[in-house]
């Protein structure tokens, strides 16, 4: 019975590190979408759109990696590459998820 518990305790223990690190993807992917939305928003306007994406990443518990926009002022993009630290990394596995998201303009 006690080996039983065991295996139990220890699936559980690494079923919550895997949940922990898809809980922080899934934050950076939110937060790099946010981000880019923003940037290209804030690009259409005339505004700096890398740095309206570092606030709203930074909103976003995320902090922005890197950040481009190419294009002209109608046509563009807006790329943005976020870091979303993990909350309880373990020893020998990454402190941090990424993600890249990209938004620009829409023709009318």
């Amino acid at each position: 019975m006690a080996g039983v518990l065991g295996v139990v305790l220890v699936l559980s223990g690494a079923a919550m590190v895997v949940a922990g690190y898809a809980i922080s993807a899934h934050r950076a992917r939110s937060a790099a979408d946010l981000a880019a939305v923003s940037g290209a928003a804030a690009a259409a306007l005339g505004e700096d759109g890398c740095h309206q994406a570092g606030r709203t990443a930074a909103r976003n518990g995320a902090r922005v990696l890197s950040c481009d926009r190419v294009g002209d002022q109608i046509d563009f993009v807006v790329t943005v590459r976020v870091a979303v630290a993990v909350r309880r990394p373990l020893p020998g596995l990454p402190r941090r998820t990424e993600a890249e998201a990209h938004a620009g303009s829409v023709p009318r």
